[in-house]
């Protein structure tokens, strides 16, 4: 298993758009299952800071201790994990948002964006409901916009967060019409058994 270096963090950066700010909100989160791959998550597409509310996770934590850890990378040594007191203001309490962040929520509430037909802003807050419940209607209302993912059902909120950053990569690489393949990332990234190669012969993609 690879560690998360700084310098695979930069690498993810140069992948994102110029001046890029992501933070990811989460509502309430109980478990620390969720917590810990949202974490993972975040170093894997180089998001700034997480921030959760209430209590349930601190308190989750407290009672089973690192047991349930599926932040594997250990990202919470490189991106800061912190809690707030609710997403209603938010961008009034934290000043370290830059200016021009918009507030994204994502959950499966009516009138949403489909997650495929949004397009991303360069600095966003993107705040997920909690496992069991949704986000307050107070804070939909003051959303700058609000998305979903269209699925059959609902995933699971670490599920939630991978495929939105996944979403805003992607859409990030073929803006900037990045389409070959990255062999310092994949090196970098890799787990370091993982020595396996494409042979072009096989291959019906132009790797460029």
């Amino acid at each position: 298993m690879t560690k998360l270096l700084l310098s695979t963090i930069a690498l993810g950066k140069s992948l994102q758009v110029e001046n890029s700010h992501v933070t990811i909100g989460l509502t309430n989160p109980k478990s620390p299952s969720n917590v810990g791959a949202v974490m993972r998550a975040a170093g894997c597409y180089s998001v700034e800071q997480v921030l959760y509310t209430g209590q349930r996770y601190a308190n989750a934590v407290k009672f089973n201790g690192s047991k349930h850890n599926t932040d594997t990378k250990n990202a919470r040594d490189k991106i800061p994990l912190q809690a707030i007191d609710d997403f209603e203001n938010v961008k009034a309490i934290l000043d370290n948002l830059p200016q021009a962040t918009k507030v994204i929520c994502v959950d499966l509430v009516e009138g949403a964006i489909p997650l495929p037909h949004f397009q991303h802003p360069d600095q966003a807050l993107y705040i997920f409901g909690p496992e069991d419940g949704t986000i307050s209607q107070k804070v939909i209302d003051n959303a700058d916009d609000v998305v979903y993912v269209p699925t059959v059902g609902c995933m699971n909120l670490a599920a939630s967060v991978n495929v939105l950053l996944y979403d805003r990569l992607a859409k990030s690489l073929i803006n900037k019409n990045q389409t070959a393949s990255d062999t310092t990332l994949i090196r970098k990234s890799r787990d370091t058994n993982n020595k396996v190669r494409v042979n072009k012969a096989n291959s019906t993609y132009d790797n460029g």
